[in-house]
């Protein structure tokens, strides 16, 4: 995976390291540990997952003390095992401890929003679908979670209100109806914005073929009407269904013919990837 560039996640970080640092600077270590000791730490996955988060884990430890060095071992974007070395880090202890929160806080939440990610991309690998996110995201994480889903095998939605239109259910009853919303929406949005409009029914789904638009979300349909859905798009708009899709119920909902699936748990309850600092011995 291609990392996010530093100007993007350094203030990130350091946002991070500056909150849990507080006032007063990590007293706990500075005030039992040697000035001069030095110490090798491995980050270390206890389950099965996919490692998202990495850059961010080490420069959590690169900001707290420069001299420290990193080795990695398996990348953005690896499969894991329990037991596996994603990468090892030596220097100074005491700053290999102080950021040891901050960086495995990073990498253990988007490593489960990778995992995440790739449990729903591999059960519905066998369709044309692919599982995409939303902007259900922690605020200021976004572009880092939408970056782990990529690295679970996942595709991005929009990243903010300014990339696309989103005609909803409150945009089309308070516009007077999906043409006038669509046509509005044609009107004033520029030539490469690509409309998107929610349907929850096939008559929805009839009047907004009659006018047309990029994308139609399907919005809590089940597989069967799904797939009657699909068959009355026929191709004119890519197709995206969303609303409480599990890793269970995603299989018939993909095999029910759409291009995308959008699930907003992958990152707003995303399960941490448990991953420890292990192995540690003094230089």
């Amino acid at each position: 995976m291609r990392a996010l560039p530093r100007l993007v996640i350094e203030p990130i970080v350091r946002a991070a390291l500056l909150e849990d640092l507080g006032r007063a600077g990590d007293i706990t270590t500075d005030s039992t540990i040697p000035d001069d000791a030095r110490a090798t730490v491995a980050l270390v996955s206890r389950e099965p997952g996919v490692v998202a988060g990495l850059p961010l884990a080490l420069l959590a430890w690169e900001l707290v003390d420069p001299s420290i060095s990193c080795d990695v071992h398996l990348p953005d974007g690896s499969r894991v095992e329990p037991g596996s070395v994603i990468a090892t880090a030596s220097g100074p202890a005491r700053g290999l401890l102080t950021g040891e929160r901050v960086a495995l806080n990073f990498l253990g939440h988007l490593s489960g929003v990778a995992t995440g990610t790739a449990t729903i991309a591999d059960a519905i690998a066998h369709t044309r679908a692919h599982v995409a996110d939303t902007r259900k995201t922690i605020p200021g994480l976004r572009a880092l979670q939408k970056y782990a889903v990529r690295c679970g095998g996942g595709a991005n939605h929009r990243f903010g209100l300014d990339d696309a239109v989103l005609i909803k259910d409150n945009h089309i009853a308070v516009a007077g109806g999906i043409r006038a919303a669509v046509e509005a929406a044609r009107a004033n949005a520029g030539h490469l914005v690509k409309i998107e409009v929610e349907v929850d029914s096939l008559a929805m789904l009839a009047e907004l073929l009659e006018v047309g638009a990029d994308v139609v979300l399907l919005d809590n349909m089940g597989p069967d009407l799904l797939r009657e859905a699909v068959a009355m798009v026929a191709g004119r708009m890519v197709t995206e269904a969303s609303g409480r899709i599990t890793p269970e119920t995603a299989v018939p909902i993909a095999e029910a013919g759409v291009d995308l699936i959008s699930v907003g748990w992958l990152t707003h309850s995303a399960r941490v990837l448990d991953i420890g600092l292990d192995h540690v011995a003094k230089a």
